[in-house]
């Protein structure tokens, strides 16, 4: 059965922002435009002005898309229930290592692009900071008094901001094997084994 598009199809605007990623991620913001787009779908470009207004718009969808990949899974993790806050490190962690949580490619190059982009970067700005709110609370909800609550979470978060910034290549199990002991420096507490045990088992 032919499954290809008729002559008339013009994609759909998830399948414009995905070959606009792709053009992000590796070649940054400067790369993002609609005749390269065009180009890589096999498609006119009168086609994505069917969809998007002008560029500016594709670029506000790539915004939002991190925005909800990033900032809002960073949220709910730090929002989720959690018995103890080794327990609770261990899930942020999840983010680090799991690409369709967090997406550090994307976070790369968002944070590149807003250094010459004034306007992302106060939206960067402002995400840091609710990423940080969110990490604090997270402590304070485990009895961390307020100062040391603010300062562990933006430790953690700078940690991997860090690695994301300096580009760090980590063989995963070497990166799986400093889970522990970053667990242990973030929050003073060590994971007990059946934590260690759940953890490793969302991380075969």
């Amino acid at each position: 059965m032919d499954t290809k598009p008729d002559k008339g199809w013009r994609g759909t605007p998830e399948l414009w922002l995905d070959a606009a990623y792709d053009l992000l991620v590796e070649g940054g913001v400067e790369a993002v435009k609609v005749m390269p787009l065009a180009a890589r779908l096999g498609l006119s470009r009168t086609s994505f002005y069917w969809h998007f207004p002008d560029r500016d718009a594709l670029l506000n969808g790539l915004i939002a898309r991190w925005e909800s990949r990033n900032t809002a899974q960073l949220v709910a993790r730090a929002e989720a229930p959690s018995q103890t806050i080794a327990e609770a490190m261990l899930a942020i962690c999840d983010l680090w290592i799991t690409p369709a949580l967090f997406d550090s490619r994307l976070e790369f190059a968002i944070r590149t692009w807003a250094l010459t982009d004034p306007a992302l970067a106060r939206t960067l700005a402002h995400s840091d900071e609710t990423r940080i709110a969110a990490l604090a609370r997270l402590f304070r909800r485990h009895a961390f008094p307020e100062r040391e609550a603010e300062t562990r979470a933006r430790a953690l978060y700078l940690t991997q901001v860090g690695y994301i910034s300096m580009r760090t290549e980590e063989p995963r199990p070497e990166r799986l094997a400093r889970i522990p002991d970053y667990v242990l420096i973030f929050c003073g507490q060590s994971p007990t084994a059946a934590e260690l045990s759940a953890f490793r088992a969302r991380h075969p």
